[in-house]
Formats: C-alpha cells, structure tokens, sequence
C-alpha cells in the first residue's frame, strides 16, 4: 500500500493536507501538528477528521488515494448503537457456546440484560414480569450525552412512551409512501436516520453499582481501532471516571444528578463547580482501588476490562467493513458493581473532546496526539511497535504480550498481556525514542 510519504515524495510536496469538520480539542491538535495544512471546503485532502453526518453523506461517493486516511468506518454503528452492541455481542456469544462451550461464552457476560424496543417488546415484558421490582433504564439507541435516558420500575412509566412512538411510525408511514408522495431516496435515508433516534433498548439497571464517598461513577476508556482485518486494537493508557454530583440511593430513580454520570447532564446541575468538575484520571482511580483492594483484585479488575474490549471488537468483526483508508477511535463506557466486576454500558463513535478543564484538555490533547502518531501519516513507524505514545498495542491478530511474559507459562488466556491502562504515561521519553524526524522536518 503507497504511504504518504511515498505520496508526498512522488507529488513533490512536504505537507499533509487535513480536513476538519469540528471545533474542538482535535482542531488544536492538528493545527500545532508539523508540516500539515488545513483545506477548506471542497480542497482536496491526504486526513479527514469528520463527524459521522458527514461520513454518512459523503463516504459512498468520494474518491479516496491509496494513501489517504480518515477516523471513522463506513458501518461503525454495528458498534456503536446500543442495539446493534448488544445483537452483535448476543450472537457472537452464541457461535462461542456451538463452537466451543459454555464457559468460553461465559467470558462474554459483561453486558447487561438488554431489549430492542419496540422489536422486542414482548420479549421484554416476559423479562420485566419475571422480575418485578426490578429497575430498568431506557435509553434512545442513537443519541448521546444523556439524552433521552430515564429509569423505570412500572410497565405504566413506558406506556406514554410506546403510544408515542406508535403514532409517529404510523404517520411517517402514512405521510411517506403514499402514491401522490413518493419519497426520494435521498428523503427515506432522511427518515431512516429519524427512526433509528426513535427507538430504544430497555436494559436492566444496575442496582449494586459501585461508590466511592457514595456517589456512582463510570469510566471513560479509550480503544484504537486500525484495521479490522487482521483485527488491530490499541488501549490508552489514560482515561478517566465520571462521577454523578449526588450521592445514590434506589430510592429515587428520577434525580437525573444521581443515576446519570455524563458530564453534560452533571454540568447543569445547581451546584456543579466547574472548577472542581467531576472526574479523576484512570491513574487516581487505579490507585485508590489498589491501595482499598490490593494489586491482585484491581490486576483481576483490568484484565475483565480488557477481555471486554477484545471481545466486544471481535463480535463485529465480520460485520464492519475493513476499509485500509479508515481508523476509529471509540469512547468505552464501563461501569463498576460493589464485586469489581466490571460492565459494558455503551461504545462511542464520536467521544466527546471539548475539555471541563484545564487538566482534561491536557489529556485529550495527548490522546489525539498520540491517535495520529499511530495513524501516522508521516510514514515514521515500521509497523512492529508494541507501543505508540500513551498506546500500547493489546491485539494484532491475536493477543500481545509483554516483552517480559513467559509465552510458555501464559496458558490459553482469554485476555491481553501488553496493557497499561491507569498505569505511568511516560509517553514524551517514549516518543522520542520511537519517532525519527518527518524528512521535510528538522530535527529539534
């Protein structure tokens, strides 16, 4: 495959051309970037960072060179829409159990118990009658930071909610496809997006999460995705937990600053201190777990975290289409119960950069920094690293290992060896040591 540098080399130029359609920490981030140019509008470009909108509107009629890369994959949904997560996790935990057994799928049982509303209605009333005084939450599948989430215990909480729904797809139905009206399919794209926001999954709330000083959290984790086949994940080694502003309790399911941990709902709440925020870094949080937990329950802690990360990428392997011009960067969020045991939540396509502080801005910085340095554009790796910056390599094409693990003694582990996630980030001393100058460059 022709690299941008041979690229650049053969077109006689000595920068790399980006586009960017947002406004936030990557545009810092790629403007302080040597030796690349931003274009506008219709220019052409080598780097497309761009939101999925513009993915969904252009991939499919825009030529791309051999050497051009852009951060998303044309069906990243399969991952990153709560119902097709838990579909495409539900069947690949099934082809484990036909081919393999039950305890190998076991390894899979980190989600929560899902349904596709209204698809699985019925399958899900089932559920909620086996367990009543249970609660769930439900969630729109397209959306994000919050929106639309609320918890329920009553059938009757969700009946307005069904009726609506009801009534929507009925008239779009009615409205659309008509004989008078038929829509273009340009228009039944349109709607097609619309409806995806309208439907839900109910998932089953958990009830035991764990607290620190009595307020929930969740973790925020980052995994890079470079190819799909072969399958080649990378795991940051920083991250950072989310915690809600009011202290739990199930006793009331409706306090939105209690249950919910994102920050774009905690950050409206009347107290909130934006100088105080509401996160710790991944490596505040692994030491508070270790100093409580010791080393060996929080080592046992990040290996099921990886094992989800692994996991959860394999289960739509098959399904995403391998494109060798396009990365992802996802957003993981994983909970915590009172047992360490870790859960899946959800995935993001697009996680969110736009910085609550000064330090969290750091961080995103050194992300986005580090996310091109493995794209790397600039052809200054040679494709064996283990590790890129704050990066370590976790699969490629299989488990990778630390230079220091015995493969012999390692068995037939289901998880990756070579993580460091909340461990030192040393990553400038690193860099240096790794990247030699881009040719047009000079060295510092």
């Amino acid at each position: 495959m022709l690299t941008v540098l041979q690229y650049l080399l053969r077109e006689g130029r000595s920068c790399v051309r980006y586009k960017c359609g947002l406004l936030n920490t990557i545009q810092d981030v790629l403007r302080q970037r040597s030796n690349w140019v931003e274009v506008k509008d219709d220019g052409e470009w080598d780097f497309n960072w761009c939101d999925v909108g513009w993915l969904r509107e252009n991939f499919g009629h825009t030529y791309m060179e051999e050497h051009v890369r852009i951060n998303h994959f044309r069906n990243h949904y399969e991952l990153t829409r709560k119902n097709l997560m838990v579909k495409n996790l539900k069947r690949y935990q099934k082809n484990l159990e036909r081919d393999i057994g039950r305890i190998e799928a076991s390894r899979c049982d980190f989600f929560p118990c899902t349904f596709a509303l209204p698809s699985e209605y019925h399958l899900f009333v089932e559920e909620f009658n086996r367990s009543l005084g249970s609660t769930w939450i439900m969630k729109p599948v397209a959306k994000s930071q919050g929106k639309g989430i609320f918890l329920f215990r009553k059938l009757k909480d969700i009946m307005d909610w069904k009726k609506v729904t009801y009534i929507y797809f009925n008239e779009e139905l009615l409205v659309n496809h008509t004989a008078k009206n038929k829509p273009s399919a340009h228009h039944i794209d349109e709607q097609k997006d619309v409806a995806q926001v309208e439907n839900y999954v109910a998932q089953r709330y958990i009830e035991n999460p764990y607290l620190i000083n009595g307020r929930k959290f969740d973790l925020r984790v980052y995994v890079l995705v470079s190819s799909y086949v072969p399958l080649k994940a990378w795991l940051y080694r920083d991250g950072f937990a989310r915690f809600s502003g009011t202290r739990f309790s199930l006793s009331s399911i409706d306090d939105k600053y209690m249950h919910l941990t994102n920050v774009s709902v905690q950050k409206t709440a009347p107290d909130y201190d934006p100088e105080k925020g509401c996160k710790w870094q991944m490596q505040q949080l692994r030491r508070y777990l270790t100093a409580k937990h010791g080393r060996e329950m929080v080592e046992t802690l990040f290996k099921e975290m990886d094992n989800i990360f692994v996991r959860s990428l394999l289960s739509v392997q098959n399904v995403i289409i391998n494109d060798k011009h396009c990365f992802e960067l996802y957003g993981y969020d994983i909970l915590l119960d009172q047992n360490l045991k870790p859960w899946l939540i959800e995935v993001n396509a697009s996680p969110s950069h736009t910085p609550s502080s000064q330090e969290d801005y750091e961080m995103k910085c050194r992300l986005l920094e580090d996310t091109l340095n493995v794209v790397d554009m600039e052809g200054r790796l040679t494709g064996k690293e283990k590790r890129v910056g704050g990066y370590d390599l976790m699969w490629n094409d299989g488990p990778v290992y630390r230079e220091d693990v015995n493969l012999q003694t390692s068995g037939s582990s289901c998880f990756t060896a070579n993580t460091h996630l909340g461990c030192v980030n040393d990553r400038e001393k690193q860099l240096r040591q790794l990247l030699k100058p881009f040719p047009y460059q000079k060295k510092m």
